[in-house]
């Protein structure tokens, strides 16, 4: 049997998800997924009932004010294991993940940490973990980035880049791109020197960043 289509929404409860999306999207780019839902609801004048009759978790909520840059976080990469130019495709996918975090403190959160009880946020995630070990191995095939970087290094300097983006956006939304710039002079091949500490392993960079994300959610 067709499931059923639920009943489109009154016009009264269009406008309240309209103005609960609004205020979600400013107060979680300003303060991170730990914005309060009540904040969030006294933004939209509507009651904290009404937020969670649209969105019983505060993931689900989440989950529909990234949507538009998790999609695009997913383009990127797409188009960066595209490129005929590896090196090209590394940097463009870096500094566009950079844009989608500047300003916006919730895409920062996304990019950075895990949250296994989303799992529409925890596939995107694993959909650019995968395209942007591509994008490393494709480099490195190349030649022309250093053949010590892995994977779950690449995480790392997106992790970094979102706390310098969140650290400089008010004073300068540009400041991330000077040290962008430096991160990937230093992951050109002609000038790798040989690291002393060997890369974290898969799960060590999962439970730091289920660490964070607990951390920050409390």
């Amino acid at each position: 049997m067709t499931p059923r289509k639920p009943p489109p929404l009154r016009k009264d409860a269009r406008r309240n998800r309209t103005a609960l999306l609004t205020a979600a999207k400013a107060a979680f780019a300003e303060e991170g997924l730990n914005a309060t839902l009540e904040g969030i609801a006294r933004r939209a004048e509507v009651s904290i009932g009404t937020l969670y009759r649209h969105f019983p978790t505060r993931m689900d909520l989440v989950a529909v004010v990234i949507a538009d840059k998790k999609r695009a976080w997913i383009k990127a990469a797409e188009a960066a294991v595209a490129m005929e130019s590896a090196w090209d495709g590394l940097a463009f996918f870096l500094e566009r993940t950079c844009e989608l975090q500047a300003g916006d403190l919730a895409f920062n959160d996304i990019a950075s940490m895990r949250f296994p009880h989303a799992p529409g946020i925890e596939a995107a995630r694993k959909r650019a973990y995968d395209l942007g070990g591509r994008i490393i191995e494709r480099a490195q095939a190349e030649g022309t980035l250093r053949p010590d970087l892995t994977a779950a290094d690449l995480a790392f300097i997106v992790w970094a880049q979102s706390r310098i983006s969140e650290a400089t956006h008010a004073v300068d939304p540009d400041a991330w791109r000077r040290y962008l710039a430096i991160t990937l002079d230093g992951l050109r091949a002609g000038a790798a020197h040989p690291l002393a500490v060997t890369p974290l392993r898969p799960r060590q960079v999962m439970r730091a960043q289920l660490e964070l994300g607990r951390r920050r959610l409390r």
